[in-house]
């Protein structure tokens, strides 16, 4: 009876509280006391009229679990009593401790970031970009593991269709496109595009077109535009479909410069049907002579390859000796040790390469030439060791890394996450051409050998582009024509002259066809008053025609009109040419050189800005090294080719600008077919 007594005190006193005691925790002005019974004792939430737990025989439970009702975000309330109550607690904690540092307990009551409201909209996007960025399968989403993982890290999510997150995916590519074509329409010169095919495992082709262009900042912008399926590939018009299609869809039909293609499908027919597209779209500049028939990197690539396979027993035996050192500790402890006991200054480390990508064995033999001497005498201290290459391969190991030097330096330059100017690899372009030529031509019989081939097929890629990278390198004022005088007179002796000539007039020719463009169509007021004159004249007398009135002169000023204007867009060429060279420092900037300079060359600056994008890859960065082209992976053949446009584009655009969705807005769902 004692005992009964004393509950009903202690109820009565938390539901009438008094002076003596009042009740100091926020929660009670979310909860109310109900009595159960004469021994239970309840709180009820104001909001959502739960009941939960308080006062059960002689056990108190406190309003621990109170608190984290109203934090966890689980009851209706408002974000502004949530903010309520975050203060008075801190308030109520400075208060007890007579400080601002929390108590344990009252550390881990106070709501933290839970207090959050869970979104499933936002949710949604963030699953839809997580599969874009990373290339995971829609097929993920029905993943049991997938979902066990989500439901434990919020429970209030719903799994999601794979239908749904289509909608979300194409909701992101959309956004995307219409700003990238905000970008794209805003920009004064042209565009560039790239040819690059890849196949499914259908055997299906998908044509990735890519587009270079210099923003209005004066900045070199790649992206990616259109992944148009091809199904017969091997046909020759089977590109013109393609790039028609890319050209409409971005309204480039005025704005297209140049078409850089791979040489494994730029044949003679397909170029012909490009260039006869090119012409009736306007963009066929120099007769058709910039459109590039060949992928710098897949040159180089092919080209150390082949150098790689001609000494492919040595190169094997070099493998196998770093193998052996590699993957066995005790044979890697032995090796450092007689290298440090030899005293080898190399402090470069043995990799094993990944023969996918050729600049990774370019690495091992460089790195396993410098510790040829270790190699030599490793059989002596490790008798498990039986592959050690003479020091004839060795020294032919040494030549052959320096030929890969020159394709590794220039397709290093192809890796930058800044996307390099035209102008930047001819450099290493004619280096690479003038050094195969002369070795081709010595009398080293090993070197001959191995050069001469390579030259061969280096020298059809020569031929290919010489002409648009020295008019890319004409518009660097640290070189302009003198450069190419220089290198010409190396590679072409006797017969440089002509060479120097084609350079010469193709930049010529190229700013003529800028001066037409720039020149304002004939002033409207000519043709009137020249008309208006004749009707007044033809009423009065036949003779009058023949009078020097000036307005007969009309279609004769346009004419005058026309050829000084030439003029003085020719001489804004030949003052830039005569003038003095630029001194030359390696963070120059070219693009940011001409943007100082588009005053007082306007025409020649838009036609700089055209050229020093011209693209000379159609690869990615990370596929430079590639030793075979990309084709299409199984999750992406499986795409729907309006779904595998959408993902490729947008994770393309998403390296760029963050697209995040307004918060708390809803989805806008697109209809497509997919």
């Amino acid at each position: 009876m004692d005992t009964l007594t004393s509950h009903n005190e202690i109820a009565d006193s938390e539901a009438q509280p008094n002076k003596r005691r009042r009740k100091k925790s926020i929660v009670w002005e979310h909860f109310t006391i109900e009595t159960i019974a004469a021994d239970c004792t309840k709180a009820c939430c104001k909001q959502c009229k739960k009941s939960f737990a308080y006062i059960s025989g002689s056990k108190l439970a406190g309003t621990s679990h109170l608190k984290r009702h109203i934090a966890l975000g689980i009851c209706p309330m408002s974000r502004t009593n949530q903010d309520k109550y975050q203060l008075a607690s801190n308030n109520a904690a400075a208060q007890t401790n007579g400080s601002a540092v929390k108590s344990r307990k009252q550390y881990r009551a106070s709501p933290g970031p839970t207090s959050i409201p869970f979104d499933q909209t936002r949710c949604c996007y963030d699953i839809a970009k997580m599969i874009i960025q990373h290339d995971y399968p829609l097929e993920m989403l029905e993943h049991s593991g997938f979902n066990k993982f989500v439901r434990n890290l919020q429970p209030l999510f719903s799994s999601v269709s794979v239908d749904t997150i289509q909608e979300h995916i194409f909701n992101i590519y959309l956004s995307e496109k219409q700003s990238l074509l905000n970008i794209i329409g805003a920009i004064p010169g042209r565009v560039s595009l790239t040819l690059d095919l890849r196949i499914s495992d259908q055997n299906l082709g998908y044509v990735f077109l890519t587009g270079y262009f210099v923003d209005c900042d004066w900045k070199l912008q790649c992206r990616l535009l259109n992944v148009i399926m091809v199904p017969f590939p091997d046909s020759d018009i089977a590109f013109n479909h393609a790039v028609a299609a890319c050209l409409t869809d971005w309204c480039l039909e005025t704005k297209l410069f140049t078409l850089t293609l791979d040489q494994s499908v730029a044949n003679v027919n397909v170029r012909k049907n490009l260039g006869h597209l090119l012409s009736i779209k306007g963009g066929n500049i120099l007769n058709g002579q910039l459109i590039t028939g060949s992928c710098c990197a897949r040159v180089l690539s092919q080209l150390a390859q082949y150098a790689l396979d001609s000494m492919r027993p040595i190169v094997d035996k070099v493998r196998q000796s770093v193998k052996f050192v590699k993957t066995a500790d005790a044979h890697e402890e032995k090796f450092l040790e007689l290298k440090r006991q030899l005293q080898v200054p190399s402090a470069k480390e043995l990799i094993v390469d990944d023969q996918t990508k050729w600049d990774t064995t370019y690495q091992m033999l460089i790195t396993a030439s410098e510790l040829k001497e270790v190699f030599s005498c490793l059989d002596t201290s490790d008798p498990d060791y039986k592959v050690t290459p003479t020091i004839d391969e060795w020294k032919q190991v040494e030549i052959l890394c320096a030929y890969l030097k020159l394709f590794f330096d220039a397709a290093n330059i192809l890796t930058s996450p800044t996307y390099s100017t035209a102008d930047v690899l001819f450099h290493e372009v004619w280096k690479i051409q003038l050094d195969l030529m002369q070795a081709a031509r010595g009398q080293d019989h090993f070197v001959s050998n191995l050069t001469k081939p390579l030259h061969e097929k280096f020298d059809k890629y020569w031929n290919d582009c010489n002409l648009v990278l020295a008019i890319a390198v004409v518009m660097d004022p640290r070189f302009k024509m003198k450069i190419v005088e220089f290198t010409f007179n190396k590679i072409y002796g006797e017969e440089a002259e002509s060479w120097i000539k084609i350079v010469d007039e193709g930049v010529h020719e190229v700013f003529c066809d800028y001066i037409v463009q720039s020149l304002p169509p004939p002033p409207a007021s000519f043709a009137d008053e020249a008309h208006d004159s004749f009707v007044i004249k033809s009423e009065f007398s036949q003779d009058d025609s023949f009078l020097p009135n000036g307005d007969t002169f009309a279609d004769f000023d346009v004419y005058l009109h026309d050829i000084m204007s030439n003029q003085q867009m020719k001489t804004e060429l030949d003052q830039y040419l005569e003038e003095a060279l630029m001194p030359r420092s390696q963070d120059f900037d070219v693009l940011g050189w001409w943007r100082i300079n588009r005053s007082k060359y306007p025409t020649l600056s838009k036609m700089a800005s055209d050229i020093l994008s011209i693209p000379v890859c159609t690869v990615t960065p990370d596929s430079v090294f590639d030793t075979a082209p990309r084709d299409l992976d199984r999750n992406r053949s499986s795409l729907r080719p309006i779904t595998l446009e959408a993902v490729s584009c947008a994770k393309d655009w998403l390296q760029y600008e963050s697209w995040e969705p307004p918060y708390g807005t809803p989805a806008a769902i697109v209809k497509m077919e997919y």
